[in-house]
């Protein structure tokens, strides 16, 4: 039997997948490496350099038994920070930003975390940060630590000693180039060390994206306030330089857009069947863009961070995706499109000399609720409701002899084929329940509320 004492040993040992639709597609010529990380059981990379800065701390003496773990966290790191918690006996609490997804803190709260979510639009210094709000905290509670992964060089330990490995023996040191989004810098500069170390041709690619100050830094060794704006992407970029980014290590910095780094996530699982999120997209993204810094016989490794399901309300929903541009709106369906449930049916309709006793038929046998009337050279003169006919007969049963134009409403009114949806959404309300098409072939078609409502279903 091969049994684990606990969850934490499963850390690690993620897998190394060959991407293929994506490549091609791409027209990236490199034979490009995925190591998936979403296998930790954090579902991240982050459960690494979690368990190790905790471990570190503990041998050094800065968390004690019963002691609670404070940090600032986008969602991955408390996560792999919670599960440990819940084994060794501590506590945590946890601030992020209204920026991170609802499935990232719902997961912290699954693990008995306390999460706080501060503003993303202010400065790493303001006292409202979730920087900031996580070192107040730590002064006022009692017993507690702050990691600090940003800082914490135990964090670029962990994947020196694990990550940078593990690549080195899975690739059977062929690895030419290691691309990585760049959040904390642990991720990065740990394992580029090691890879270095065993050879240091190897080019370490940093994803950035527009608002961060990584690209920046690297080229002139400073930044501006201006360079700092909100952006939408997580889990990369940042507004200060962490102590972890070891600018050294780090050949090239490459930026993507909001929009790219969404697009290429969602097209993730589509091409390869591998549920990752927002970093992974923004690491194939840039890939995409430096396909010329690759040889066909290049073997690039690009880290997968963390699992899809954090990102469900955002880069897995079609909605999120189009309200901020990033997919273009479906196209607004036309009258045409309308009737496609009943377009080869032919069309109910009665005559205006024929009697109510008629219409009642035709409402019993069709379950309809409206027919437009016409006269005897099949212009549309009226239009006859189930209602209003009822409530005349049950007032009255002897109008049921009576012709239709006695009785019947308004006629319906006519669109063309090409109008779309909201226009004939318009024209339905209460007082006039449908409205009238002829296709491309002359044959006239009715458009109830009902196949409104179908269509936007």
């Amino acid at each position: 039997m091969k049994i684990y004492n606990n969850i934490l040993e499963t850390i690690g040992n993620t897998p190394l997948v060959k991407m293929n639709q994506m490549i091609e597609d791409m027209g990236v010529s490199a034979t490009v490496l995925a190591k998936v990380e979403t296998t930790n059981p954090g579902n991240s990379i982050k459960d690494r350099m979690a368990v190790k800065m905790i471990e570190d701390a503990e041998k050094a003496g800065l968390l004690k038994p019963g002691g609670t773990i404070i940090e600032g966290t986008s969602g991955n790191t408390g996560m792999g920070l919670a599960i440990a918690a819940v084994l060794k006996g501590y506590k945590c609490i946890f601030t992020t930003t209204d920026k991170q997804s609802k499935e990232k803190v719902d997961a912290l709260k699954a693990f008995g975390a306390e999460v706080i979510v501060c503003p993303t639009d202010v400065d790493p210094e303001d006292p409202r940060s979730y920087y900031s709000v996580s070192s107040r905290l730590v002064d006022e509670v009692p017993n507690s630590w702050k990691p600090d992964q940003y800082n914490n060089l135990s964090n670029r330990t962990a994947h020196y000693e694990s990550t940078g490995p593990e690549i080195w023996d899975q690739t059977d040191g062929t690895i030419t180039h290691l691309v990585v989004g760049v959040g904390t810098g642990g991720t990065i500069s740990g394992t580029a060390k090691f890879l270095k170390e065993k050879n240091p041709n190897i080019q370490v690619l940093g994803i950035d994206t527009y608002g961060s100050i990584f690209k920046k830094y690297l080229e002139t060794g400073s930044y501006e306030k201006s360079d700092i704006y909100p952006y939408i992407t997580e889990g990369i970029g940042e507004d200060f330089v962490p102590e972890n980014v070891d600018f050294s290590l780090i050949d090239h910095f490459e930026k993507v857009t909001d929009k790219d780094a969404a697009i290429y996530t969602s097209l993730i699982p589509k091409k390869e069947g591998i549920f990752v999120g927002n970093s992974a997209g923004a690491a194939m993204a840039g890939i995409a863009q430096m396909k010329e810094r690759f040889k066909k016989d290049d073997v690039i490794v690009v880290i997968f961070h963390d699992h899809g399901t954090r990102y469900l309300g955002k880069m897995f929903n079609e909605e999120w995706m189009r309200e901020r541009g990033f997919v273009e709106s479906k196209p607004m369906k036309k009258a045409i499109d309308l009737i496609e449930g009943h377009q080869n049916l032919p069309l109910l309709s009665v005559k205006d000399s024929d009697s109510l006793s008629e219409v009642v038929d035709i409402f019993k046998k069709y379950s309809v609720s409206q027919i437009p009337v016409s006269d005897k050279d099949r212009n549309w003169v009226g239009s006859v409701s189930d209602s209003d006919v009822y409530a005349m007969v049950l007032e009255n049963t002897e109008i049921l002899s009576d012709p239709v134009k006695q009785h019947m409403n308004d006629p319906f009114p006519m669109v063309s084929y090409m109008d779309d949806i909201s226009k004939i959404a318009k024209l339905i309300n209460k007082n006039n329940p449908a409205v009238l098409m002829n296709d491309m072939g002359g044959n006239t078609h009715i458009i109830t509320k009902f196949d409104i409502i179908s269509a936007l279903g």
